[in-house]
């Protein structure tokens, strides 16, 4: 399956899967020192290993292209910023609440404080500190950037509410707070950015990627004129080249022991295509579906006796979870809808079918409730009421996401899959930063499908996507 037919084709693979299977920006101070920010990194830093809360990661390079010089980290806008000022090596290429919280320091003045999308709102005052510190209290609290999308002309929707705690969302440009996505492990994309907003029709990943680099150097960093097609080229090849994984587990010991084949180097030799596994039989090499995506810890299956060998078994129990625990799909916009059946048994690997990467291979856009205003707390961002022109439905959300990008009723409020290697760094998680910790996310996928999880069995799931 093409990367082009990945919006407008679901409905018929899914349908055919059941039948055989059932401003002010520019004004402000520079950065603070200590700034990741500029050229103030260095090659070791790019693929040193890293501590987090779970272990250690390491980002390694397949073409050793580790020039700190590389205009990914150079300030090529207005406003200081770089890429790697949101995209940082100790955080898997992403940020963390913690760690912006750090930048902030003193003066609030690093990069990534700007408030074209740093901000809660453009219109907030930050002529100081402690303005600063209200301001951009969502990027501290909880890593998102605000990204500003209008209604578009050929919407199937009217926004006939702004509910703004910033007053300043309106149709024209909607408030939508986001988690960065990492610049690493981009081989196995099939969708850029949590909306497919940077998804070309019909063209390959690294078309997309490039046009990513320029949208985000002209929107994000303020830039006064597009790249060069040289300083596009030497971003995409740059984090083209990164692959980021755990490589040791604080009580698992290091995660490519006794068989195991966690870390970077494996990740980095996995093979992939737009397709493979896919649950609906579209991997052009024909072959089916299976549930067994992640593989990395099936040696580790039968280890006993020592307490490193207990983590381990644990690692490789929630694995196995992780690949063939059934449930009932039910409810899911994108899915359920797109096939008109209710009710669908499935395993985690339905939608993480990508072989151990944990994507989806196709473009396969998702509404997991993550926005509903009635289910999660939302007071500190906007709301948003849309109504169906042909229907008169209603549905109230934090975020359209697809939808602002095609006008699709059926697309409001759904999102890809992210992949899922270099998680333990890169907290908080889902697209909205909802869930502190890898056991949040794990009890709201027990909750929403209902699993039936036991202690043992969050504990397990949980120490394996932290091995990831």
């Amino acid at each position: 399956m093409s990367k082009s037919t990945q919006y407008t084709s679901r409905r018929l693979l899914l349908t055919l899967a059941m039948a055989t299977t059932l401003v002010a920006a520019a004004c402000e101070q520079p950065s603070d020192v200590g700034e990741t920010g500029g050229q103030a990194i260095t090659s070791t830093q790019i693929t040193q290993v890293y501590t987090n809360g779970s272990g250690t990661h390491q980002t390694i390079s397949t073409t050793n292209n580790v020039d700190p010089n590389n205009p990914f980290f150079q300030s090529l806008g207005t406003n200081g910023r770089s890429c790697v000022d949101c995209h940082q090596p100790a955080q898997a290429w992403g940020i963390s609440p913690v760690e912006v919280t750090q930048r902030f320091g003193t003066t609030g003045t690093a990069p990534i404080f700007r408030l074209n999308d740093g901000s809660n709102a453009p219109n907030l005052p930050v002529a100081t500190v402690a303005q600063r510190r209200s301001a951009y209290s969502l990027l501290m609290n909880r890593g998102t950037i605000r990204v500003g999308i209008g209604i578009p002309a050929n919407a199937e929707f009217n926004l006939t509410l702004v509910e703004d705690p910033y007053h300043f969302a309106s149709a024209t440009e909607l408030s939508l707070f986001r988690r960065p996505l990492p610049s690493t492990n981009l081989k196995f994309l099939a969708t850029v950015m949590w909306d497919g907003r940077e998804t070309v029709a019909g063209a390959p990943i690294a078309t997309d990627l490039n046009n990513q680099a320029n949208d985000a150097t002209l929107g994000h960093a303020q830039a006064a004129t597009p790249l060069s097609a040289a300083q596009r080229q030497a971003i995409v090849d740059f984090e083209s080249a990164l692959f980021t994984a755990q490589v040791t587990d604080s009580n698992a010991g290091s995660l490519t022991a006794a068989g195991a084949t966690g870390g970077p180097v494996a990740l980095s030799q996995q093979a992939f295509h737009i397709g493979i596994n896919d649950v609906l039989g579209a991997d052009p090499s024909g072959a089916k579906f299976s549930t067994h995506v992640f593989s990395a810890f099936d040696a580790w299956a039968t280890q006993t006796g020592s307490a490193q060998a207990a983590a381990r078994a644990s690692i490789a129990r929630g694995q196995n979870i992780f690949n063939t625990r059934t449930f009932n799909i039910s409810g899911v916009r994108g899915v359920n809808d797109a096939i008109g059946v209710a009710n669908l048994t499935g395993t985690c690997t339905t939608c993480h079918d990508s072989p151990n990467a944990g994507d989806h291979s196709v473009g396969l856009p998702l509404d997991l409730g993550l926005t509903d205003p009635d289910k999660f707390n939302t007071n500190d961002t906007p709301r948003y009421t849309l109504v169906n022109k042909t229907t008169g439905a209603t549905i109230r959300t934090s975020d359209p996401g697809r939808a602002l990008i095609d006008g699709k009723w059926a697309h409001v409020a759904t999102f890809k899959g992210p992949i899922l290697r270099g998680l333990a760094p890169r907290a908080p998680y889902f697209h909205n930063g909802f869930a502190a910790t890898l056991t949040d996310v794990v009890r709201f996928y027990d909750t929403r499908f209902h699993l039936g999880l036991t202690v043992q069995d969050v504990a397990d799931l949980s120490a394996f996507l932290a091995a990831l």
